[in-house]
């Protein structure tokens, strides 16, 4: 292998870390205007009126725009292809503000300054309503979805799912041991270093191009249609650099308005988000409540299984109604369970809607399972990683949901490796100490899917080229969300075509250049991207064969394309690319090229075991992670650094929601605690532990080299290893997330004698 499992840098890499990167929020582009969004300070009212003569008195202003002069189409903002149907709620401007931060206005002038001032002079009224802020208040307002008209009724659920197997009362009735547990986990924001942005102008052809740093080409120009009353054909939408999404971009918010804006004006328009309204005014990850009962076995065995999850989706459905149905698919591919049930219900709240964030679920429903198993394995005196070793779903087993294969799953190597280079046994039995700081270790598994498959939209289609400089291009729904994941498919096309990584040019997602993608979502871009990267690269190796044989006079097959050059196999005549692509231009010969179209077949399990060891201070409940091992099933790593710095990325984040993320909705008034960096607490660099990586490289035969996932179960098992640790050190039986120190005093509070300090414990 002269690419695969090098730890090559980021091709993009120089150009971020010296500043030359441009974003959305960056491009400079001749009679551009500006838009500041207008946002609800209330979390449910209807919006009056909107006075703007002060606005419109400045000659910098050049619109104001709100449900009354915009189109009230309604669609859904997480449908992906032209033709799909979800439940549309969402308009770009309602007459009812659902939530705080929901959009009520937009002003548009020459420039940002300008539009702030103008958006300031804005004198908006509302008539308040009463306010539904909580998931077990909205579950009690059950109805249909929609009333007689078609119009949204906002009752609930919006959706639930039930699933049952195997026999759950006789596995409780025979059980050994049985634990029932409540996890909850809070809303938490993205966080991405670029706030969300939009930019759109007026094509010559009378179409919109709209240009924002998004996850799917496709889903921005199929949401833009339907918000705007257009065919899809009338958006042209680009792919700009991402600053950071992890889930957050990946439905179109902005891109709508500047849409409309822009093709209402007849001039460019940027629509950017300062930082509260990105907090406030986009997405977030969905909070949860999950009760668990447990039945165990005398040795570990899990006998049944019983899960009820609520699922707070926030004012509008978005993505929302495939919460249920995608938690419980990664709930039952972890473990091999004879007997689950399984409930779960997503509802309305007046709080900011949810989204993807890395994982779609899984960090939710996996933190639930993973610290609600500790628990019984606790309380039962068992060995937390024996209890996941008996249990462990092995190769070739069928997920009982989907009934998918789970292919060459190794999360029993995980664990096993984890243990041992952990140092498990004796780190759990070491003293946790009986003073003020005590110290304790607990790991977490975790599995997640590869794509979409068996859905009818997980293909991609890719164009590989051989350009006259003797580069190649590479064309297709390429979405690196600053990852990566560029350089790890150009890895995948050089070691096919015997060339560097550098030696590739990738072509941002364009629709008009490339076929349809479903986009950077549920952990597909390596697996199915990256299978397509290889068939093209296989075919336009071909090709180059065939255009070389007829320069070079000899059979395609007696020629081999390696180090950039295209050579005899018997170490005769060759050329290098440059030289090929001029002989062929000046015989008036097209450049080879190939196009090829990936299906994926099959969707197999990425497995992982983190641990970690804690220390928590019981004066203050602070809790400090100082190490941590991540293990993780990965068939086979394109890029081993790459690889590594996703499982850190991921482990930042699954620290945070351990123990301080949290946007803080107040339950009687709606208002957003954190809303801002200041206010919104994350794991920095000094909170960061040591990390060890090991990656179990076994092999997937449908992935890539046999490669498949890492990017969202990186973060997947991280908050319950973290919060299993601190249970250690505590004794406790924490299960509300995040940790934070009052929880953590809270839960020690009988510790103490009558009249004892917290600094006698």
């Amino acid at each position: 292998m002269t690419a695969i499992g090098m730890r090559h840098p980021m091709l993009d890499g120089l150009a971020k870390a010296t500043g030359r990167q441009l974003y959305a929020g960056d491009l400079a582009i001749e009679g551009l205007a500006e838009a500041v969004l207008v946002t609800s300070p209330h979390p449910h009212a209807r919006i009056l009126s909107v006075e703007d003569s002060a606005a419109l008195a400045d000659p910098a202003v050049l619109g104001v725009f709100w449900h009354a002069n915009m189109p009230p189409h309604r669609y859904n903002s997480s449908i992906w292809f032209e033709g799909q149907e979800a439940d549309a709620d969402e308009a770009m401007f309602p007459d009812t503000a659902r939530h705080i931060g929901d959009r009520v206005a937009v002003v548009v002038a020459t420039g940002r300054a300008a539009a702030e001032r103008a958006a300031a002079r804005l004198v908006v009224r509302y008539d308040p309503l009463p306010a539904c802020l909580t998931p077990d208040e909205a579950d009690r307002a059950r109805g249909p979805l929609f009333d007689a008209a078609g119009a949204p009724t906002f009752l609930n659920p919006v959706d639930e799912r039930h699933f049952a197997r195997g026999d759950a009362e006789a596995g409780f009735a025979t059980a050994t041991h049985l634990s029932e547990t409540t996890v909850a986990t809070p809303k938490s924001h993205h966080c991405a270093i670029e706030p969300h942005v939009a930019l759109a102008l007026p094509e010559p052809d009378g179409r919109i191009c709209v240009m924002a740093p998004c996850q799917s080409v496709h889903a921005v120009q199929v949401v833009v249609a339907r918000a705007l009353g257009l065919k899809a054909a009338d958006v042209h939408a680009i792919k700009t650099p991402i600053g950071g999404s992890f889930g957050g971009k990946a439905e179109p918010v902005l891109e709508p308005i500047a849409a409309e804006l822009a093709r209402r004006l007849g001039r460019p328009v940027r629509l950017a988000c300062d930082r509260r309204q990105t907090f406030s005014s986009t997405r977030m990850r969905s909070s949860t409540v999950t009760r668990i009962r447990t039945a165990l076995a005398a040795d570990g065995r899990i006998l049944a299984r019983d899960t009820e999850t609520l699922i707070d989706i926030g004012a509008y459905v978005t993505g929302g109604n495939w919460l249920p149905g995608s938690m419980l698919q990664r709930h039952v591919r972890l473990y091999d369970i004879p007997a689950e049930r399984y409930s779960g219900r997503a509802v309305y709240t007046n709080t900011p809607p949810t989204g993807a964030f890395r994982g779609y679920g899984s960090p939710q429903i996996n933190a639930a399972g993973e610290i609600s198993l500790d628990i019984a394995a606790v309380r039962a005196g068992l060995d937390p990683v024996a209890v996941r070793l008996a249990n462990a779903v092995r190769p070739g087993a069928i997920e009982p949901y989907s009934g998918l294969n789970v292919g060459n799953a190794r999360l029993h190597d995980c664990l096993a490796t984890g243990a041992e280079t952990f140092g498990w046994h004796a780190r759990r039995a070491a003293p946790r100490g009986q003073g003020r700081w005590r110290s304790g270790v607990g790991m977490a598994a975790a599995a997640h899917v590869n794509g979409c498959f068996p859905g009818s939209d997980e293909s991609t289609t890719m164009t590989m080229r051989l350009l006259p400089g003797g580069r190649i291009e590479m064309v297709s729904a390429l979405h690196d969300l600053g990852c990566g994941s560029n350089t790890t498919l150009a890895q995948i096309a050089a070691e096919v075509l015997g060339l560097a990584p550098a030696d590739l040019r990738i072509v941002e997602a364009d629709t008009d250049l490339c076929g349809y993608d479903l986009g950077t979502r549920a952990s597909r871009m390596t697996y199915v991207q990256g299978e397509a990267t290889r068939k093209t690269a296989l075919a336009l190796d071909r090709a180059v064969r065939e255009a070389g044989a007829r320069v070079l006079n000899t059979a395609p097959e007696d020629l081999m394309l390696a180090g950039g050059r295209l050579a005899r196999r018997d170490g005769g005549e060759a050329l290098d690319l440059p030289t090929l692509a001029r002989h062929l231009a000046r015989a008036g010969l097209p450049l080879p090229a190939a196009t090829e179209t990936h299906a994926a077949t099959a969707n197999p399990s990425s497995h992982a075991a983190h641990f970690a060891e804690v220390r928590v201070d019981t004066l203050t409940g602070l809790i400090r992670v100082t190490d941590y091992l991540a293990v993780h099933d990965i068939g086979r790593a394109i890029n081993p650094m790459l690889v590594e710095g996703q499982i850190h990325g991921g482990i930042q984040i699954g620290i945070g929601m351990a123990l301080c993320e949290d946007v803080a909705n107040d339950p009687q008034t709606g208002r957003m605690g954190g809303d801002s960096f200041a206010r919104y607490i994350l794991a920095n660099s000094l909170d960061m532990p040591p990390i060890a990586v090991r990656l179990v490289e076994a092999g997937e035969p449908t992935g890539p080299f046999g490669a498949k996932a890492v990017g969202e179960i990186a973060t997947i098992p991280v908050a319950a290893a973290v919060v299993n640790a601190v249970n250690h050190a505590l004794g406790t039986e924490l299960s509300r997330l995040p940790l934070v120190p009052h929880r953590v005093l809270d839960a020690l509070e009988p510790e103490a004698g009558p009249g004892a300090s917290r600094g006698e414990r």
